[in-house]
């Protein structure tokens, strides 16, 4: 237990300071979330993922229709987008998407323990590090970032509640909400714009100069109409949309939108069935098969006995 605190320690902390000393670089890690969030899906039933990553994209989710209790079943995440285009990274160089998951499960559902999952699912997870939100919320997990090229779906290993061992679960259906990202987010948790935006001028006026800054950055300078000259500098990896001789408004854009990923939202629901009921069912069909088999064999009989009775 201790030795489990110490690593979740040293995990946060290095989060942090990465997060600290190079701010550029975030790429909406689900710390962050869970550092400023007790619950990622706020009263309005939006998922704060959604104030990071503007754009809105589809996002899907499968599940099983009914699952019983104490049994392990799949959540499976699709988070479509073409993997032929690349964002702008935090240095302003072109690279390939990354994609994150959130699964907001009902109270009592759970990650799935490793003891419990089939060959086949330990398969399909390989290599995917799905965690639980936090220790409060182990019915809400999380993974990502990680490479979107090969995990544009996801499979996450659910455990179903027990209501015999559990009394505060009973035989319902449940919602499951589902938030799903691809590539970098437009605002950092600080409130600060990435460079994955379109860049807009703070005044109106003439752009009288366009020259290359530091680290493949852009200057942009716009004289007013009182004549007082504004520099504003657009990020590395944004191509300029403004030229010398140009007049602009202010809140007009300086650059193209360079964002080609998004967040989606979906839900879904599943039936905790109970085994009685199912047994009950299949009784029941069993009973109305013998039954129908029965009735046939009757009429049958009941005919030849006609037929005989006519040839007599």
């Amino acid at each position: 237990m201790q030795i489990s605190k110490f690593f979740k320690f040293v995990f946060i902390s290095v989060s942090l300071c990465g997060s600290l000393l190079f701010p550029q670089m975030a790429n909406a890690y689900p710390v962050f979330a869970q550092q400023a969030y007790d619950n990622p899906r706020e009263a309005t039933g939006r998922i704060v993922c959604a104030n990071c990553h503007l754009a809105q994209k589809p996002t899907e989710v499968e599940v099983p229709q009914a699952v019983l209790p104490d049994t392990v079943f799949e959540a499976v995440v699709n988070i479509p987008y073409d993997t032929k285009v690349q964002q702008v990274t935090a240095s302003g160089a072109p690279g390939p998407l990354n994609v994150g998951a959130v699964v907001i499960l009902p109270e009592g559902f759970k990650l799935a323990p490793k003891g419990r999952m089939s060959d086949e699912l330990k398969a399909k997870t390989k290599g995917v590090f799905v965690q639980p939100y936090s220790k409060t919320r182990p019915n809400i997990l999380v993974v990502g970032p990680i490479l979107g090229e090969k995990n544009r779906e996801v499979t996450f290993p659910i455990l179903a509640p027990d209501p015999a061992q559990d009394k505060s679960v009973h035989y319902l259906n449940y919602p499951i909400y589902v938030g799903a990202n691809r590539g970098r987010g437009q605002v950092y948790p600080s409130g600060e714009k990435s460079n994955n935006n379109t860049f807009t001028s703070t005044a109106a006026g003439k752009v009288t100069a366009i020259e290359a800054g530091d680290k493949g950055t852009t200057r942009v300078t716009i004289q007013t109409a009182a004549g007082e000259a504004k520099e504003q500098t657009v990020p590395a990896g944004l191509k300029v949309s403004v030229k010398t001789g140009d007049v602009i408004q202010a809140d007009q854009a300086l650059s193209y939108n360079p964002n080609v990923g998004g967040f989606g939202q979906a839900e879904t629901e599943v039936i905790l069935q109970s085994p009685n009921r199912v047994k009950g069912m299949i009784a029941f069909f069993f009973t109305v098969t013998v039954a129908q088999i029965l009735l046939v064999l009757k009429k049958k009989q009941f005919e030849k006995v006609q037929l005989s009775e006519m040839n007599f």
